[in-house]
């Protein structure tokens, strides 16, 4: 199982293919692992990696505190999200790469491409997540946690993510859940720290992430000032809000827009697209 330590913590990932480097932030919400390039719901028709890896070295991870990745007690930020996906191609040794995000992982990419533009090649944003919806049921399972935590406390939190095992499908189990889940190392530091200071990372990192009712990343001036070319995919529905990759068409200064709607949208389709906008770039 391929594991490299990215500031500090275990990342698992999964390399694919020959040709140019494609970090691939996976789609998933807050259960961002690797697999989901082909379980998540647009990408079950076909094997997209192994489309995908007819044409690129695909680099496939599991996010921080997602899957087989650890994690770590801090204020989470898409920069924060963004510096693990660096540093995985740094230890891999990839000086340039196209990177794509898929869901959540779009702010994740777009957070990337504002933080490291000399690595970026292209940008390529499946389904990118926002609206109002998105935001205010993100802040929603931020706030159920916080709730939760307080009233159970630390032994309650640390229950409750052994039983559920996943912040996406159990907001009160909390962001660390997988971590709790299958790694006690991480819980006895887990079990040690202050509940309040707990809290506050908590409700802080819930207003950082969902911050906007746009796509979420960056500030509007930083996406101004990404360079790359970036094709956008847009999605339609409560978390992947069309207003989102609309939006992002507004603020990429080098995006082309796929006016193609789901269910329109295919798998094969899109792998097509995304080997035929990467060509000679």
């Amino acid at each position: 199982m391929p594991m490299a330590i990215i500031d500090g913590l275990e990342v698992y990932y999964e390399t694919y293919g020959s040709g140019p480097a494609l970090l691939m932030c996976a789609p998933g919400g807050f259960d961002s692992t690797a697999d989901k390039w082909r379980t998540a719901t647009a990408w079950k028709e076909i094997d997209g990696v192994e489309t995908l890896a007819t044409k690129f070295h695909l680099i496939l991870y599991d996010r921080r505190e997602s899957g087989k990745s650890g994690g770590k007690v801090e204020n989470l930020t898409w920069e924060l999200y963004a510096q693990q996906g660096k540093g995985l191609l740094e230890h891999l040794k990839i000086e340039s790469a196209f990177v794509i995000g898929g869901c959540m992982g779009c702010s994740v990419a777009t957070a990337f491409a504002i933080a490291f533009p000399q690595t970026v090649r292209a940008l390529l944003l499946h389904w990118p997540v926002g609206g109002y919806r998105w935001k205010a049921n993100g802040q929603k399972r931020f706030e159920r946690h916080a709730v939760f935590a307080r009233e159970k406390g630390l032994a309650g939190v640390i229950a409750r993510a052994r039983e559920t095992k996943s912040f996406f499908q159990d907001p009160e189990s909390g962001p660390w859940a997988s971590c709790i889940a299958r790694d006690e190392k991480f819980v006895a530091a887990f079990s040690d720290q202050d509940l309040d200071r707990y809290l506050g990372i908590i409700e802080t990192s819930g207003r950082r992430l969902f911050d906007r009712d746009t796509a979420p990343g960056g500030e509007p001036e930083e996406v101004l000032a990404v360079k790359a070319p970036a094709l956008i995919i847009p999605g339609d529905d409560a978390a992947h809000a069309t207003s989102a990759a609309h939006y992002l068409r507004e603020c990429l200064p080098n995006a082309e827009f796929w006016n193609v709607m789901p269910p329109q949208q295919h798998t094969e389709d899109v792998c097509k697209r995304i080997i035929d906008f990467c060509r000679d770039k």
